[in-house]
């Protein structure tokens, strides 16, 4: 499976306006048009104070444990590897993403720590060590078991649908990073030199170029 290619068209779900806002952020302003002032202010223009205090904040609280966070980058790497075209989910910086999004969508909270718990449970009965202990092929093995629903087997449940809010959530983090993003090849827009209509085009429709 091309998984790079089966992601991007996964439906992802929705995510605040800062995040997005930062993710597509470029490093700096062209020339040409206007000084409209740092990423910080930008970023604040049309938001409310209240807003842009509950983001500050969340960003400086942690939830997930050193642990928790080994386990998410080994995951998120397993999902969207390094090729060669483009870094892999933790170069990227998904697990940071994954961290910060649990915090503002607090529903995340419970099913993913719950699931990373499920995740070393089963390793330490299977191998008696835990998930970011265990070599790759073993890694490998556990999440081939659980990253097909409709091939799950009784009392992988749990598993299961931990991987697939897993999955969606670094499919999330990881086309909204600048490197996702050129790993899509989206442009956006941006400037170009208009050479007026191609003579090809012209000649088509019965105008020729005098």
């Amino acid at each position: 499976m091309n998984r790079r290619k089966y992601l991007k068209f996964i439906g992802v779900g929705s995510i605040t306006a800062s995040v997005l806002w930062e993710s597509c952020q470029p490093e700096t302003q062209e020339a040409g048009g206007a000084d409209t002032g740092s990423a910080e202010e930008i970023l604040e223009v049309g938001r409310q104070d209240f807003e842009i205090e509950r983001d500050k904040r969340l960003l400086s609280e942690t939830f997930f444990t050193p642990h928790e966070m080994a386990t998410i980058t080994v995951l998120a790497d397993i999902i969207i590897p390094k090729d060669e075209k483009s870094g892999s989910a933790s170069e990227a910086g998904v697990p940071d993403f994954i961290e910060f999004i649990v915090k503002d969508m607090p529903h995340h909270q419970v099913p993913m720590r719950g699931g990373l718990r499920w995740l070393d449970v089963e390793c330490l009965n299977r191998f008696e060590k835990a998930f970011v202990d265990c070599p790759k092929e073993q890694q490998i093995e556990i999440v081939d078991e659980i990253a097909y629903p409709n091939k799950v087997k009784p009392g992988m449940e749990q598993g299961v649908a931990f991987f697939n809010r897993m999955r969606d959530l670094t499919a999330t983090g990881f086309f909204t990073s600048e490197m996702g993003i050129k790993d899509i090849g989206y442009m956006g827009n941006s400037p170009n030199d208009w050479q007026g209509v191609p003579a090809d085009v012209l000649a088509q429709y019965g105008f020729e170029e005098g």
